[in-house]
């Protein structure tokens, strides 16, 4: 039997019935400045994943592959001794190659989008209207906490990520996770190697529930929704409950590993989370380049 969702919580409607930002307005004044305080050194740690382009007029080759397809270039060149050289870039956004904050607009629901709208009403065939993900484009700044469920090593297959593994890695990390705070999760799974292989762990609507209950402002990791969907739980609980109910804005694709490293070399778990995306205006989605700041 499969998990229903008539009793899991909802924000829809909890800061207006036009809002956009969704979890984001969780972080406060306060929240922004305890993540301020975390930045001592100035280092800083991308934990975006490196995605290399592929070019877009080559055409199949033997090394092609699904990844081929997450960001594709054609220089443009404006003849012999050009004194500038430029490209044209054609990227899928929610390609799991690439490092991406998923807005409110991406997820539909019973046909509305958070906190309500109707899909119509949200995005047509000339962009997005409503939840678009340039209304983060003045950055989204907190406390950011890395939650490593597997040290040193990797998530077992297949492995239904609970609250439970949550508790137990902020007790490791020895972090008391806060309203506001930027979840970063590390399991050990990269898409660049194992895309494709079976059992990849995921999220339960347990875990989502565990992100509600400790206030999480903006989700990014490596572990996501479950491939298969895990026996008896809610197919795909992250992107379904975390940002279709929650409207937890989710950074999908993000690569913690060398976080994860620094973190343990630092012996410190926190960090300030700081993460923009471009102001291109009317879409579901945006590549993003998220820092943690020491």
């Amino acid at each position: 039997m499969t998990a229903t969702t008539d009793d899991f919580p909802t924000n829809w409607g909890r800061w207006g019935d036009s809002d956009e930002r969704g979890a984001v307005n969780l972080i406060t004044d306060e929240a922004r400045s305890r993540g301020a305080a975390e930045a001592r050194t100035g280092r800083t740690v991308s934990i975006a994943r490196i995605t290399t382009p592929y070019p877009l007029t080559g055409g199949p080759t033997a090394t092609t592959t699904a990844s081929s397809t997450a960001v594709q270039t054609a220089m443009m060149f404006t003849g012999i001794d050009a004194p500038a050289m430029a490209e044209v870039m054609v990227v899928t956004t929610h390609h799991p190659e690439v490092t991406h904050l998923d807005a409110m607009s991406h997820w539909v629901a019973g046909g509305k989008v958070y906190p309500g709208v109707d899909a119509a009403d949200s995005s047509g065939p000339s962009g997005v209207r409503h939840g678009a993900a340039d209304v983060y484009a003045g950055g989204i700044l907190t406390r950011g906490v890395l939650l490593d469920l597997a040290p040193g090593g990797r998530l077992a297959a297949g492995h239904p990520v609970t609250g439970a593994d949550l508790d137990a890695a902020a007790a490791r990390a020895g972090v008391e996770v806060l309203s506001g705070d930027a979840l970063v999760v590390r399991g050990g799974w990269n898409t660049s190697n194992d895309w494709g292989r079976p059992g990849w762990p995921g999220m339960t609507a347990d875990a989502v529930r565990w992100m509600h209950r400790h206030g999480i402002s903006v989700y990014a990791g490596d572990i996501g929704d479950a491939r298969p969907p895990i026996p008896g739980d809610v197919p795909g609980a992250l992107h379904f409950l975390a940002l279709g109910r929650l409207a937890i804005p989710l950074i999908d694709g993000a690569d913690p590993d060398e976080l994860a490293q620094t973190c343990a070399g630092l012996g410190r778990w926190t960090f300030q989370f700081v993460v923009a995306v471009p102001r291109i205006a009317g879409t579901t989605g945006l590549p993003v380049n998220p820092l943690a700041v020491f």
